[in-house]
């Protein structure tokens, strides 16, 4: 989690340095919308927690002497 909101952080960054290039694709939409980047620095945390949770809970269900004879 912590690679998730340090990569977070700089995507923010960047995207503020970067807004004065991105104004021309954008439509109906400000170029410094905080809800649009509150949004997003709240989602990619709970997607990044969801695809780390699903492989961690499928590998607690098997039994590790079988795991550790399987190599």
């Amino acid at each position: 989690m912590r690679t998730t909101v340090l990569g977070a952080g700089i995507g923010l960054a960047a995207s503020l340095l970067l807004t004065r290039f991105m104004r021309a694709l954008l439509f109906e939409v400000s170029a410094n919308d905080p809800v649009i980047y509150a949004g997003v620095a709240a989602l990619l945390p709970c997607v990044a927690a969801v695809a780390a949770w699903i492989p961690a809970r499928r590998a607690s269900r098997v039994n590790s002497m079988v795991a550790l004879r399987f190599d």
